[in-house]
C-alpha cells in the first residue's frame, strides 16, 4: 500500500478534532441562513445537500461553487475527497434518521453521488426537502430485476435475462438462455463485483453459491463489437441534453480508458443519446443518468444498466465541453436552465487507478496536453480509483484505434477485458 502525498491537502488548525471523535451527526460548517428560499430555482448562495462524499461529490461540489452554490456533503469520511471541498460537513450515516433531519435543516435541496445508500433515508429527505434524482429512481437503479423491468417497460432493447430466486429458477435459466451466461447480484454490484461468467453447469452452480445476496439475475452472454455509454440529463422544466456516446475499455473490470465520441459512426450514436433520453423522460428524472449499453455484433444496442449520478465516463466532459456533467448536474438539482450538452474538442480519459498509476503523477504534470485530476484521496490501494487524466484532440480528430502510446503517452492504457464493471 503506497500513501498518496498529501502536500494539497489544508493544514489543519491546531487542536482541530477529524474522525471518531466528533459525534455522529455533527455538523461543520455554516448552518443554513434563516429565511433562505427552497423553491423551483434556487438562488445563488443556496446550499445544495450532497449524499456520499467521494470523488463524483466532490467534482460536483467545485462544478456548484462556480455557479455561486455552496455543498453541504453527508459522509462518515471527514476528510475525504467531497469534504475537503465542500462549505461544511454531516458526519453521519444515510441510514440515520436523526443525522437525516439535521441535515435536511441545513440545505435546500438534496442530490446523492453513489448508489449504495438508503433509499428509505432518501424517501425521509424527500418528506423534508426536495430530494434530484427521487428515491424511486434510486430504488429502481439499486435493484437489477426492478431496472430491467423498467427497461422493458419503456420499450428499451436488453439483452435477454432471467430472474434467478432459486436452484430450480437457475436451470431454467440455463435451459432459456444457454452457456456461457453471465450471473449477477440484483444488489450491491460494482467495478466488476458480484457477478460471475459460467461456462458449464458446475461453475453456473458454484457461482450461484457464492453470490449474495439472492435472488440473482442471469443474463445471457452477448457477443458485443464495443461497450458505450451516454450521459443524459433532465431539468424540473423537461429540457433534456444527451452528452456524445462514448466508447468504454476496462481492465481488471474497472474502467481504463474512455474514447469521445465512440469511433462507432454518428447513426450508432445517435442511437445511443436516443435511448438515454427515452429512459430519463420515462423516469422522468430531474438530475443526472449514465447510462451503459453495449453495441452487439449485429449493430444493435442493448441497454446494460443505469446510473443515476455523474459517472466515471463522462469524466472527458470536464475538459472537452464548455459545460460539463458536473455543471449540468448541478444545474439540474438546482433547477436551472440546461444548456446544449456539446463538445468543442474530441477527448480521451485514461483513469488512474491503485499505487502504480498515482506513482506517475509528476510525469503527467510534466507532459504537455495531458490534463490530470486528483481526488485528493490519501491512500492509493491496488483497484481504487485515484484520479483521472484528459487528453483533447481537435473536434473530430480522435483517430478510430487508440494504444499507449498514442493516447498519454506515459501511462499503459491495458487491453478490454471480459465483461463490464459499473462505473463510478
Amino acid at each position: 500500500m503506497s500513501a498518496v502525498p498529501d502536500a494539497h491537502a489544508p493544514a489543519l488548525p491546531s487542536g482541530s478534532v477529524i474522525g471518531p471523535a466528533l459525534p455522529s451527526g455533527s455538523v461543520i460548517g455554516p448552518a443554513l441562513p434563516p429565511g433562505s428560499v427552497i423553491g423551483p430555482a434556487l438562488p445563488p448562495g443556496s446550499v445544495i445537500g450532497i449524499l456520499g462524499g467521494g470523488q463524483l461529490g466532490r467534482m460536483s461540489a467545485l462544478a456548484a461553487a462556480r455557479l455561486g452554490y455552496r455543498c453541504h456533503v453527508l459522509t462518515e469520511e471527514a476528510d475525504g475527497p467531497a469534504a475537503q471541498v465542500c462549505a461544511a460537513i454531516t458526519l453521519g450515516s444515510h441510514a440515520d434518521p436523526a443525522v437525516l433531519r439535521r441535515f435536511a435543516d441545513a440545505v435546500s435541496v438534496v442530490t446523492f453521488e453513489f448508489e449504495n445508500i438508503s433509499a428509505d433515508g432518501l424517501e425521509l429527505l424527500a418528506s423534508l426537502r426536495p430530494v434530484r434524482p427521487s428515491a424511486a429512481i434510486l430504488r429502481t437503479s439499486q435493484d437489477r430485476i426492478l431496472e430491467k423491468r423498467m427497461l422493458e417497460a419503456a420499450g428499451i432493447p436488453v439483452a435477454p435475462w432471467h430472474a434467478v430466486p432459486s436452484r430450480d429458477a437457475l436451470d431454467a435459466a440455463a435451459d432459456r438462455l444457454g452457456l456461457p451466461m453471465v450471473l449477477k447480484t440484483t444488489r450491491l454490484g460494482y467495478d466488476g463485483r458480484g457477478q460471475a461468467v459460467a461456462h458449464d453447469p458446475q461453475a453456473l452452480h458454484a457461482a450461484f453459491d457464492r453470490l449474495a445476496p439472492h435472488p440473482l439475475v442471469a443474463e445471457a452472454l452477448v457477443p458485443f463489437a464495443a461497450e458505450l455509454s451516454v450521459i443524459v440529463a433532465r431539468g424540473l422544466d423537461g429540457t433534456i441534453r444527451t452528452f456524445d456516446a462514448v466508447q468504454n475499455h476496462h481492465r481488471n473490470h474497472i474502467l481504463d480508458l474512455t474514447l469521445a465520441p465512440a469511433p462507432v459512426g454518428p447513426e450508432r450514436r445517435a442511437a445511443a443519446q436516443s435511448l438515454a433520453a427515452r429512459i430519463a423522460a420515462h423516469l422522468d428524472l430531474v438530475g443526472l443518468l449514465g447510462v451503459e449499453m453495449f453495441l452487439d455484433a449485429q449493430g444493435v444496442l442493448l441497454v446494460n444498466e443505469i446510473a443515476p449520478r455523474p459517472h466515471n465516463s463522462g469524466h472527458w466532459t470536464l475538459d472537452a465541453c464548455p459545460v460539463s456533467q458536473f455543471e449540468m448536474h448541478i444545474r439540474a438539482v438546482a433547477g436551472l436552465t440546461l444548456p446544449p450538452a456539446v463538445r468543442h474538442s474530441d477527448a480521451v480519459m485514461k483513469n488512474l487507478v491503485g499505487p502504480d498509476d498515482v506513482a506517475l503523477w509528476p510525469q503527467i504534470m510534466a507532459t504537455d496536453g495531458l490534463l490530470g485530476h486528483l481526488y485528493g484521496k490519501r491512500e492509493a490501494r491496488p483497484g481504487r480509483k485515484m484520479g483521472h487524466v484528459n487528453r483533447l484532440f481537435a473536434r473530430d480528430a480522435l483517430p478510430g484505434r487508440f494504444g499507449l502510446a498514442d493516447a498519454l503517452g506515459v501511462l499503459a492504457a491495458g487491453d478490454p477485458d471480459e465483461g463490464e464493471g459499473s462505473e463510478a
